[in-house]
Formats: C-alpha cells, structure tokens, sequence
C-alpha cells in the first residue's frame, strides 16, 4: 500500500494536473521598501529600483555592457593560475565551490577585464562580479587586475575598475593577501605613465580590496548607498560599544567626510567617465559624439555642446565699479537720470505735439 500510496497516485496525479513552472526571478523585491519590481523592467533600468532609486548588484557583463559604446568590448586574456593551491576544505571542497561560482555566473573567477571604446576613447575596465563567492580577492582575480592595468598601459589608454568585494578569500589564505602589494606595484605603474586610474565603488567595497588598489585610484566614484569600508560597521559597533551614526560607512556619509570624490547615480555614470577620461588624457570626445551622446538610453539634459571659439569672440570685458555706485547708490542714480530724461521727453513732446 505504500508504494501505491508514495509511486503509483502521484503519477496519476502528474499526469492529470498540469503545472506552470515560474522562474524564480521573475519578480525581484527592493530591500529598502519591498516593492516588487519585474525582472525585466529592473534589468532595463539597469538594476535601479524606480520607486527608490535603490542601486541593487550588478553582475560584470552587464556592467562592461552599459560602459562600453555599443555595448562591445572584447575580454582580455587572464593569465592561468593555481585553482587550489594550498587544498583548501571546511564544509566543502573549495573546488566544489569553484565550480558552483563559475556555473553560476558563467565566469572563470571574480573579476572579468574587457577593452574597449567610451564614446570614442579607447578605455580598459575590469569589473568584479559579486554573486562570484562575493567578489572575494583571490590569485586569479589579482591576475585579472593586474593583467587590465598592464594592459591599459600598453594602449597608454586610462583604467577603470568596479569595485565590488567582501574582502581577500580565505580559501587561499597568504596567497590572498599578496594580491594586495601586487596590485599596489601595478597601480604605480599606471602612475609613472601618468595614465588615469579612475575606481567605481559600488555595494559593498569592503575588507582587503579596500585597503589595497579600490582606494588608489585618481578619482573615487561611489554609487548612491554603497557600503565602502575595511571593516564592517557591526564589527565596528561591537569591538568600540558606542551607537553608530546614520548611515556611517555609506557613500553619501564618506563624501561628506572627504573619502571619496563624488558620488554618480548609475544612469549618469557612463556620462561621467567619459568626461573625466576625455579631461584627464586631453584628448576630448569629437564634437559630433559629444553633440549626440546618449547615457543609459536618454538625451543628456545640458543640450548641445558649444564651441570654444563662439565663447571668446563674444566675451566682453566688465569695467570695474566704485563701491559708492553700487546697490542703493547706484539705484537712486540711475533712477534720477531715468526720470530726467523721461521729462525732457514729455516737454518736447508738449512743444512740438506728438511723434509719429
């Protein structure tokens, strides 16, 4: 009876009721007011919740796509590295675990380094991939870095990096550590060719990558709500016991504090490394792309752009005032000759009769 009960009527019962599977994703909920959100409406709005403008995680395929023009890029080679180094086991095998990341986001490790063109500008960005066990900082993805930066030194093009970890993997132990002066060396590198180093800190940029080549660059870009920090504010909180202020640690908290330069919302952003790489290397974007750019689908609000030269041939040069001609004086004066001159009118009017 079992096996009738447990086999036999749940195949009747498949077979006679039909079931719909629904994905998973199909609708995605804002951690910030639960809003429900279609999964392909928030991909088009590249993962920006409409309601709260909350910045969720991006993966680094999409994230090179809305860089680049056109959405091309091609991937630069990473050099092949140990995949357990030191057999590394807790609950399960960091292999395993390797393997699940991979499948998941069909990456080879946590970071992925394509080159490409911003509206015109030949450009290298590296992007590291959260869902890839966190982002973490291992040998492979130091070698990707490293390998982005030495790139865009040989193209003598700028760099840009998104920042997004949990720190350096512990699988990998010191090996992971010495990501960090290695990558330090590179940023040098980019240094000494006086090329732009340009870091996008996204949520969360935390532990090892923090402390190494993340808080390096020229310019620090932050995404709006990012947590950028070494160590965690609930670590912070229970190792000092004092009640922490809102929104410590947070992008708008660090700009405030004069840690980072600028905080972009995402839809803005490609505009504005376009400008910064243009400022930066000197060498500016063509009139006609600059004219028609577009970030993120929409028209820039700040109309065309306007020529250099119309600006210079229509300055006009200000003569200085006296202090005693300004404001009240200068008001009650220009105020009598006004009335003067509107008398003088009206008589010779009376005179002669009036104009035609």
């Amino acid at each position: 009876m079992n096996w009738i009960n447990n086999v036999v009527r749940p195949k009747i019962r498949s077979f006679l009721t039909t079931k719909r599977e629904v994905p998973e994703n199909l609708w995605v909920k804002c951690p910030e007011t639960g809003q429900m959100v279609f999964y392909k409406d928030l991909e088009a709005n590249q993962f920006v919740v409409p309601g709260s403008n909350y910045h969720m995680k991006m993966g680094a395929r999409q994230r090179l796509a809305h860089l680049f023009d056109g959405g091309a890029f091609e991937i630069v080679p990473i050099p092949a590295v140990p995949q357990d180094p030191l057999r590394f086991r807790d609950g399960r095998r960091y292999t395993d675990r390797i393997k699940d990341a991979r499948t998941k986001t069909g990456m080879e490790d946590a970071v992925l380094v394509g080159e490409g063109t911003l509206d015109g500008q030949p450009v290298v960005a590296a992007a590291q991939d959260f869902e890839f066990m966190g982002g973490s900082l291992g040998m492979a993805a130091g070698e990707a870095v490293i390998a982005g930066m030495l790139r865009a030194a040989e193209r003598r093009s700028p760099f840009i990096l998104f920042a997004a970890s949990g720190g350096a993997r512990m699988q990998e132990g010191i090996l992971s550590l010495m990501q960090m002066p290695r990558t330090t060396i590179a940023v040098q590198r980019l240094r000494e060719l006086k090329l732009p180093y340009i870091v996008v800190l996204t949520d969360p940029t935390t532990g090892g990558v923090t402390a190494s080549y993340a808080m390096l660059g020229d310019i620090h870009i932050a995404e709006p709500g990012a947590l950028i920090c070494f160590a965690g504010p609930r670590v912070i909180q229970q190792t000092i016991r004092e009640q922490l202020p809102d929104g410590f640690q947070r992008a708008e908290y660090l700009l405030q504090h004069g840690m980072i330069d600028m905080v972009v919302h995402r839809h803005k952003m490609r505009e504005t490394l376009s400008r910064i790489c243009a400022l930066l290397t000197g060498n500016p974007a063509p009139a006609e792309k600059t004219a028609s750019r577009r970030g993120n689908g929409r028209a820039q609000p700040n109309g065309s752009a306007v020529d250099g030269k119309l600006i210079e041939s229509t300055a006009i040069e200000l003569e200085p005032v006296e202090d005693a001609e300004r404001f009240g004086a200068g008001a009650e004066s220009a105020e009598a000759q006004r009335d003067e001159t509107t008398g003088a009118g009206d008589a010779e009017e009376g005179r002669d009769g009036p104009k035609n």
